[in-house]
């Protein structure tokens, strides 16, 4: 079968409309995700390494819950289980009165998934950092809390700047899995402009660029973020 090449669709109207709102929605939905994502991720890191056991246990369970649960699963179970689970009027707000249900089902996913894989990573850069600059600051007076807000967080966070870089760039590329449940990211409008047009490739060659452009640009931005953060004499969490 020939396959007639045509390029110049992807620049006609409305098709690069579309793959431009696309784009846009991709990178909404990736954002928001990744606030969620990092503050939770934060506080569950926190918890792994907490004196308390019970914080601890409450830390690993959650991480092992969602690590262990394929993403797409899990929007599923948000997007149409949820709703069923909840009281009737909660579950029909939720379904048809929530403005953009299936983007907030799909940020809420995304978010707490990726909350699972920044708390191992928190948790990596706190173990890191030592005991040592814990006790220092206790014996200077901090309490708990003040140590790992002053001392070993903003530790944590620069040590581990390259793992939290492939984090956010996997957010960006797991949002494409919110066409599922009917998101119009980048994904689902190369998929639209395919349909419409026949050219299939085009359309998904289109997508795949400036999902590679976009991550290309992250990568090299926050290798610049973490020359400038680089601590003299450490090595980043996870690296030997």
């Amino acid at each position: 079968m020939r396959y007639n090449w045509n390029w110049s669709v992807l620049f006609a109207d409305p098709y690069l409309g579309w793959l431009l709102s696309g784009l846009g929605w991709t990178v909404l939905v990736s954002a928001a995700a990744w606030i969620i994502g990092l503050a939770l991720g934060s506080v569950i890191g926190v918890m792994r390494t907490l004196p308390s056991p019970i914080a601890r246990a409450i830390g690993a369970t959650y991480v092992e819950i969602f690590r262990n649960i394929p993403l797409l699963v899990q929007i599923f179970l948000f997007y149409f289980v949820l709703p069923e689970l909840l009281p009737r009027e909660m579950g029909r707000w939720l379904k048809r009165d929530l403005p953009h249900p299936e983007f907030t089902m799909a940020v809420i996913s995304l978010g707490l998934y990726t909350a699972c894989r920044v708390a191992e990573q928190v948790r990596a850069g706190i173990n890191t950092a030592g005991r040592g600059q814990a006790s220092a600051g206790l014996a200077t007076g901090l309490t708990l809390a003040q140590v790992y807000r002053f001392i070993l967080l903003p530790l944590a966070y620069r040590l581990t700047i390259p793992a939290l870089t492939n984090e956010f760039l996997n957010v960006f590329k797991n949002s494409s899995l919110a066409l599922t449940i009917g998101v119009l990211e980048l994904t689902a409008r190369a998929r639209a402009v395919a349909d419409y047009t026949y050219q299939s490739i085009e359309a998904f060659a289109a997508a795949s660029l400036i999902y590679a452009s976009i991550s290309f640009l992250i990568a090299f931005l926050m290798r610049r973020v973490e020359r400038r953060a680089r601590l003299a004499g450490t090595l980043a969490a996870g690296t030997h």
